[in-house]
């Protein structure tokens, strides 16, 4: 497997290159004060649609762990009380929208998306609103969540095709107002490496079966389930590898040593830079029962040429086409999760067949200017849309 040439954005046009379609006003607004896939597809996003000459601007509360991190990252970030449904989140963001002109928003949780529809509805010409749902909970079919995704916004997004029928169906939607968008990677960044070299930068050791997951420690990522599995297996010289931090981080320290498995795990806590440890697993596996739309984690595993073991949740089985590009086991399994690992582990030609498979569907796949290409012709057809109601009501 040879990793992929890195391709930069594009310089804007020069002019008298011809006409040009206008540059945006993009904002994102995150109520959750967490990390995981969602606010890294939100910075994801950002970059790539300012590299495109863009203007982006983040709203999110100030104690919000994207805050700083968007700082970090060089984004235009404002601090707003929106972590929770308030009145005065709604008037501080209706007071930002009327200084500053807006092409469009995308929100991305429950809390700030009611507080935008809100507060745009207060607008005299509000912004067009694109609501993007990362996963596959449930939602009822109420007037009020009718309202906020069929007529506050403009279109809404989701990150897996059975997260959009889901939506669908239970929503009673038009199909062309949703519409899925899977998240895309840096498949420079993303890539095969030296899995011996890998180890020896992380002091891992060079001959032991490492089994890896890289994923925030929440209750539904499966983790008490791997960690069954895995003290099943009884596999002298291997290694478990949690990277991650998050609510359940106790949980599971207090679960492997009942277990009699903590000598075995390695948890190295969060990682600025996860690929060389995805480089360093000879399998990666995400056991989540809930939730999930495409993981990120997964499509990371799988550029890096890694064989991926996951559960038939949310649109995993979109990617991960059993026996092909992985292996898939039922949610909250440990008996067939432990089979599925062993088998990947023992059997050389099978862990090789799915690493390039899933390396070659990543390549297809999982590009980031698939995910910016998409977004930015939404957001188009969001601003046109949303112009042209507001027109049709001036009248």
């Amino acid at each position: 497997m040879v990793p992929p040439e890195r391709v930069t954005a594009a310089a804007p046009p020069e002019a008298g290159a011809g006409p040009q379609p206008r540059r945006l006003h993009i904002v994102h607004t995150e109520a959750s004060a967490g990390w995981g896939g969602q606010e890294i597809r939100i910075l994801t996003e950002a970059e790539g649609m300012q590299s495109r000459g863009h203007r982006v601007t983040l709203l999110c509360p100030a104690h919000a762990t994207i805050y700083p991190e968007a700082q970090r990252r060089g984004l235009e970030v404002v601090a707003l009380p929106i972590g929770r449904k308030k009145p005065g989140g709604i008037a501080a963001l209706r007071r930002w929208l009327k200084r500053h002109p807006v092409d469009v928003i995308n929100t991305h949780s429950s809390t700030d998306s009611w507080l935008a529809g809100l507060a745009c509805g207060l607008l005299r010409h509000p912004p067009a609103i694109v609501r993007t749902r990362h996963i596959s909970t449930a939602v009822r079919a109420s007037r009020a969540n009718r309202w906020l995704y069929l007529r506050s916004a403009a279109r809404v997004v989701t990150t897996g095709e059975k997260l959009r029928r889901d939506l669908v169906q239970s929503l009673g939607a038009d199909t062309r107002h949703i519409v899925s968008i899977p998240t895309g990677i840096d498949l420079w960044r993303f890539s095969p490496g030296d899995r011996t070299e890998a180890r020896r930068t992380l002091h891992l050791p060079e001959s032991d079966a490492l089994v890896g997951i890289v994923a925030t420690l929440r209750s539904w990522k499966g983790h008490d389930d791997l960690l069954e599995a895995f003290a099943t297996m009884k596999r002298g010289g291997a290694r478990l590898i949690i990277v991650g931090d998050g609510p359940c981080n106790e949980p599971i320290r207090r679960k492997m040593r009942m277990l009699g498995i903590d000598q075995q795990v390695v948890m190295p806590g969060n990682q600025d830079d996860v690929t060389p440890w995805i480089r360093a697993f000879d399998v990666f596996v995400l056991p989540s029962f809930a939730n999930e739309g495409v993981p990120q984690a997964l499509m990371q595993a799988m550029a890096c040429g890694v064989p991926v073991v996951s559960t038939t949740v949310g649109s995993i089985p979109e990617i991960v086409t059993p026996e092909r590009t992985g292996l898939l086991v039922p949610p909250k399994d440990p008996e067939a999760l432990a089979a599925a690992l062993t088998r990947v582990l023992d059997d050389d030609a099978l862990r090789s067949r799915l690493a390039d498979a899933g390396y070659a569907y990543a390549q297809q796949h999982f590009g980031i200017d698939i995910m910016l290409d998409r977004m930015e012709a939404l957001f188009r057809e969001a601003c046109d849309r949303t112009a042209g109601a507001t027109s049709h009501s001036d009248r």
